[in-house]
């Protein structure tokens, strides 16, 4: 007997007591056809602000062709959207993480609301790419995820640039090295149209880990934003849901322990964003499997680095579709022995057989061969000291700095870190502390790509570290160690920490230290009040008070 494609649907469309649904539903434009159809979700992050999720209408259309020509009706809705490039250094920054939780929030009760048969999800920038995954997770029915795709790279001065090349201008232009014009001249060529963010920053990582996960299609992912292709690959994905709903195939049985592991190993091969680490612990949360920060640098450990891509490279992930795509990358990792191969994907097939399919462009220098990789392991690190005895996180692709002991320069947010900065404060060897934008504190745990673009633009890069209990941007490169748990906001020990202690970071042994004793640590902590929180009403003051520590992926429970 065949399988009942519309077990959930039913509830809502069928039989005489549903005769005020249907009415309702035929005054937007359904028939009688589209609800005797298995009815398909088909979650939307479109937003018109920024170029990230821009285009997601058009993606969305294709998708819906796609689920009508395999026999479904598609019923489409929305979801909010963050760009973090936008908001990078401002108050709005604070709630980006926490869109997170609401895309899967929302997700969720609009899944469960019209009880939908099976579901696809649409993303473009850093939070909407693990929000929805989260939400396929956690509702647990047919379907997938379809990555929006990455911005074409500018061109400037005869170089391809992205959005990390202006955020590092704003600090050359502080301290004096580019004009005016420059700058407004680099402003104007760097996005040049749709897409998320062109190196291996959040985005596209998270996209990479789609793959990775088994969740979205092998391929589809790195297609960029605007290539015809990638019309292709609406198409594709919404033919995909319908075969997902045929074989009862859903997100618990593809996202694995294998398959986080997998996605973890796709992170360090690529120099993904530190980013990767809270989602991938959020979405592990979702499946009930448990999954550690030390479970990235062990990974991280026996990963080489093969991406030579932005922001610590050379490439755009344009230029890792020209190669030969994730596929590419999945392709040496299966040579490596580091894959779980057998895996399963949502086309059906393991990840192991997908990799088999890559094919790799004569010539191409973006993933290099596991016989000259960039380095012999991943660009993750957990480091664990009297500073954060819950860990923190040190991303250590692209630069040499791995040891360094300077006084502290503490601030209590980003802008007067900022500000210090761009004013000439910050001296070489200083270590900056900026500290009360956690989870709890900032609420949100603001992205600090403002300050880090800044120091590195200043010329500071190979001489200045920084910590912070906030998070840091796919496209911040150098010593800087982030997540620090406990944060401050919660009394761990950052919240002691003062001008011109002595901190020692300490990457090769894992170590993260102020020169104190624990008991004068605590001696300091005795008299420390929490600080009064900065909303006290909304969704931030409730965010404040439900989520979690970033070392548990700084989910809401």
């Amino acid at each position: 007997m065949a399988r009942d494609l519309r077990q959930r649907s039913r509830a809502i469309t069928e039989g005489p007591s549903r005769a005020p649904a249907r009415a309702m539903l035929k005054a937007a434009g359904f028939s009688d056809e589209d609800l005797s159809r298995p009815l398909i979700g088909v979650a939307n992050t479109w937003i018109e602000i920024g170029p990230c999720n821009f285009h997601l209408r058009r993606l969305a259309a294709k998708v819906k062709e796609g689920i009508r020509a395999a026999g479904g009706t598609p019923m489409e809705f929305n979801t909010v959207s963050i760009s973090d490039g936008i908001t990078m250094g401002a108050e709005g920054m604070k709630t980006s993480l926490v869109s997170r939780e609401v895309i899967a929030d929302s997700i969720e009760l609009v899944a469960r609301g019209n009880m939908f048969d099976a579901l696809i999800a649409i993303s473009g920038c850093d939070k909407t790419i693990p929000g929805t995954i989260m939400a396929l997770a956690r509702l647990d029915l047919p379907g997938l995820m379809l990555y929006g795709g990455s911005i074409e790279p500018g061109r400037y001065e005869g170089r391809d640039v992205t959005i990390q090349d202006v955020f590092e201008a704003v600090g050359a232009h502080a301290a004096g090295t580019i004009s005016d014009a420059e700058l407004k001249a680099l402003e104007d060529v760097a996005c040049p149209g749709v897409g998320a963010c062109g190196g291996q920053f959040t985005a596209n990582t998270m996209a990479t880990v789609s793959e990775f996960l088994g969740i979205s299609i092998m391929g589809s992912a790195s297609v960029p934003a605007a290539r015809e292709e990638k019309d292709q690959a609406a198409f594709a994905a919404g033919e995909m849901v319908m075969d997902l709903l045929e074989r009862d195939l859903r997100p618990r049985q593809i996202i694995t322990r294998d398959a986080l592991e997998n996605a973890i190993a796709s992170v360090a091969a690529t120099g993904g964003s530190t980013n990767a680490v809270l989602h991938l612990i959020a979405i592990a949360n979702e499946v009930e499997v448990e999954l550690e920060m030390e479970d990235f640098d062990r990974i991280s450990s026996k990963t080489p680095l093969l991406a030579d891509l932005k922001p610590s490279g050379r490439y755009v992930a344009t230029d890792v579709y020209e190669a030969g795509g994730w596929q590419l990358v999945a392709n040496r990792l299966v040579e490596a022995g580091i894959l779980h191969s057998d895996a399963i994907t949502v086309t059906g097939r393991t990840i192991g057989e997908e990799a088999r399919e890559a094919t790799e462009t004569a010539g191409q220098e973006v993933i290099r061969p596991l016989s000259d990789p960039i380095s012999p392991t991943g660009g993750l690190v957990v480091l664990r000291g009297n500073l954060a005895p819950e860990g923190c996180i040190v991303k250590i692709a692209g630069h040499n700095m791995t040891y360094h002991r300077g006084p502290a320069r503490v601030f209590d947010s980003e802008e007067s870190a900022f500000e210090a900065v761009q004013s000439g404060d910050i001296k070489k060897g200083d270590v900056v502390v900026i500290r009360y934008e956690g989870p709890v504190g900032g609420p949100g745990m603001r992205e600090m790509l403002g300050v880090t673009a800044a120091i590195v633009g200043a010329g500071l890069g190979d001489s200045v570290s920084l910590l912070t209990d906030g998070r840091f941007s796919g496209a911040t490169h150098g010593l800087m160690a982030g997540h620090v748990a406990p944060e401050a906001a919660r009394g761990g020990p950052i919240a002691a920490l003062r001008d011109e202690d002595q901190i020692v970071i300490d990457v090769e042994g894992r170590r993260i230290d102020v020169e104190m004793s624990q008991v004068d640590i605590q001696a300091r902590l005795e008299d420390w009040q929490p600080p009064e929180p900065r909303y006290k009403r909304g969704v931030m003051a409730k965010y404040a008070k439900l989520v979690s520590s970033a070392s548990r992926g700084a989910v809401c429970v």
